[in-house]
């Protein structure tokens, strides 16, 4: 018996040691496949350690990025929610980034952000972090883009991949991994399909429609992928992206890995010269999706050499008379990123078009716009160019003709026949001028200037519909951010204070609105002698020029003389008026002493008694200011002269 245990325990310690033995040969075998980028088969070895139990951080971030970086973000998903949720120790600021992205993917965007603000509190210093603090109201601004595009799905999709946009007179030139010939091509291992080539269509531009598919030319196209062309106006010349393939060698750097590179051919007569590999490319690292600017003396394209500040930068270089070329030269701030941009396009308006990941999207790759025409001082914005365009998944190739407004996209989203599909559209309205108004203030004592901390600010539209409320802190501030050219009622209310508000109207343009607000105690303390005027902070009474008769903005503030006189029916009060310096001393006397009695004549019509009221004219003799005879005086100064005093007298 004790044999048989043995010999059970041994076979038992065999069996693991040979699973054990099994599994690190399929993680080793999962890793080189994975830093090879052939990810269909890193996933089928990855899933293979899965099914046996075995788990670990790295496995999942690898099997999360061997997702995530072939665009199938569901997967991707699932294996970065289980890395953060089962290895939260282990994970680094990058991933809470992916983990967000594909959380946008699945519209919960709730969870992105949160996901967003890990991210940023680990890399305050990434641009990626610095746009989701600078602009917490992204998707807000996203929507205030979207639909300004009526967008289809053309007729010549595939199941397969189809993408990119170029014109040759009325030819459009895209990429594909459609399979034409009858026996199978060789099989990408990153995707799973076969390499692109490029095809053509015939476009009719009346109506915009592509037909007639077929391979764009035969000594462009080879056994390793073609894409992303561009040609210059006269149709004689074409950039466009190929795997390091020359002459028949394909090309590797020291890990085993073919790159992207650049190409260029010339038309001639007998077809397509052969073409050559662009000066500024290399073994080490790819360079991809040219692009013409307008004077075609300029080529932007995408690249991930050393220097660049993420993934992948997009880098202009000049294209000498000679055809020769300058030095690349990165875009930099704010357009490059630490995560991935790709596929520029350079508009006859001198705008660039791209997509990113880096910056504030729906989610996936989503296409930005910003004006390359910089006006001095002015900051260079990059802009989300909105729904429909963009959507949860990647959105890219973006192409337009700013003549007739109609241009190319390409995406992978849901509901394509294919992969990637190629999308139309025509350009309904202009980008618009994003507007919003900041409004800010603090809420202080009217009296004494002390911040009121703890008092509650709300914002209401003009529906009376709460749209904001905060109670404010230590420094009694408030911050809101509203649209611009809106009407909102600004309301500050605190314990033993009387409620105020503010209607305000919020400017046409972007920018700070100081709406502060100073609110009156509801019981003040008042000695005889006292001016209540200034006890109950009221606004001068004035008088219109050699009148004496009650204003109704006077009115108003008498009112309130009125209501603290019944609440303390005690109370006995003298008014004393004043008169501006223009006229005669003699007549301003008595001018003064008719205000004085039209005051307490309307206070005695409003129920106070007479014997409690009690009025004097001082003329001219006590300006607040230095508005004296013969002294050269504004309107304005003078009114401030024509005044009335309540004194309080028992």
């Amino acid at each position: 018996m004790f044999r048989i245990l043995q010999i059970t325990i041994l076979l038992a310690a065999i069996l693991i040691s040979s699973t054990a033995q099994s599994q690190e040969r399929d993680l080793r075998r999962a890793k080189k496949q994975y830093e090879k980028y052939e990810y269909i088969d890193a996933q089928k070895t990855y899933l293979q350690v899965v099914e046996k139990g075995y788990k670990s951080a790295d496995l999942y971030k690898n099997l999360g990025n061997s997702y995530y970086f072939n665009s199938q973000f569901e997967e991707a998903l699932q294996w970065y929610e289980a890395l953060i949720t089962t290895y939260p120790d282990d994970v680094e600021a990058e991933y809470y980034f992916r983990y967000a992205q594909t959380l946008k993917t699945a519209a919960r965007y709730d969870e992105s952000n949160q996901n967003m603000e890990k991210f940023s509190a680990l890399n305050v210093d990434d641009q990626r972090a610095q746009l989701f603090s600078e602009t917490p109201d992204y998707l807000k601004r996203i929507e205030f883009q979207s639909g300004r595009y009526d967008i289809k799905n053309v007729a010549i999709n595939s199941p397969f991949s189809d993408f990119g946009a170029a014109f040759k007179d009325d030819t459009f030139v895209f990429s594909s991994s459609r399979d034409t010939s009858m026996i199978k091509k060789s099989i990408h291992q990153w995707n799973n399909e076969s390499f692109l080539d490029l095809h053509k269509a015939s476009y009719d531009k009346e109506t915009g429609t592509l037909s007639k598919v077929s391979k764009f030319s035969g000594s462009l196209n080879t056994k390793f992928h073609e894409s992303t062309a561009v040609f210059t106006k006269d149709g004689n010349t074409i950039y466009f992206t190929r795997n390091n393939y020359n002459n028949n060698t394909y090309g590797e750097d020291k890990e085993g890995t073919n790159r992207l590179k650049i190409y260029r051919a010339y038309k001639t007569a007998q077809g397509w010269s052969t073409p050559e590999s662009l000066p500024f490319n290399d073994e080490t690292y790819s360079v991809a999706h040219p692009s013409l600017n307008e004077d075609e003396n300029l080529l932007y394209f995408s690249s991930d050499m050393p220097g660049g500040q993420g993934l992948s930068d997009l880098y202009v270089v000049a294209i000498n008379e000679d055809g020769s070329f300058g030095t690349p030269e990165n875009l930099g701030t704010p357009i490059n990123t630490e995560g991935k941009e790709t596929f520029p396009f350079i508009s006859s308006e001198n705008d660039l078009y791209f997509s990113s990941n880096g910056h504030l999207g729906l989610g996936g790759l989503d296409v930005f716009v910003v004006s390359l025409n910089q006006e001095e001082g002015k900051k260079q914005e990059v802009v989300n160019i909105g729904k429909p365009v963009n959507s949860v998944r990647d959105d890219f190739c973006f192409n337009v003709n700013e003549t007739n407004k109609a241009g190319f996209f390409s995406s992978n989203r849901l509901g394509g026949k294919g992969n990637d599909d190629i999308y139309s559209f025509i350009q309904l309205e202009d980008l618009k001028d994003f507007c919003e108004t900041t409004l800010t203030g603090v809420i202080t004592d009217k009296d004494t200037g002390e911040m009121l901390s703890g008092a509650q600010v709300s914002i209401l539209n003009t529906n009376n519909e709460v749209v904001y409320s905060v109670s404010v802190g230590e420094d009694a501030t408030y911050s809101y951010v509203a649209d611009c050219e809106q009407e909102f009622f600004v309301r500050a209310e605190m314990d033993a204070y009387v409620t105020a508000e503010e209607l305000i109207r919020t400017p046409n343009e972007t920018q700070n609105q100081q709406v502060s607000i100073a609110l009156e105690q509801k019981v003040k303390s008042a000695d005889i002698g006292d001016d209540l005027a200034k006890v109950l902070s009221l606004n001068p009474i004035y008088f219109d020029f050699d009148k004496a008769v009650i204003r109704s903005d006077a009115e108003v503030e008498l009112a309130r003389v009125i209501e603290v006189m019944n609440e303390y029916p005690q109370m006995q009060i003298e008014v004393r008026s004043h008169t501006d310096s223009r006229g005669y001393d003699r007549y301003n006397m008595k001018l003064s002493e008719r205000r004085a009695k039209a005051t307490i004549q309307y206070m005695i019509d409003k129920g106070i008694g007479a014997d409690r009221l009690s009025s004097k004219g001082f003329g001219e003799e006590n300006p607040v200011n230095d508005c004296k005879d013969n002294t050269k005086c504004t309107g304005k100064e003078h009114a401030l002269n024509r005044r009335s005093e309540f004194i309080i007298m028992n």
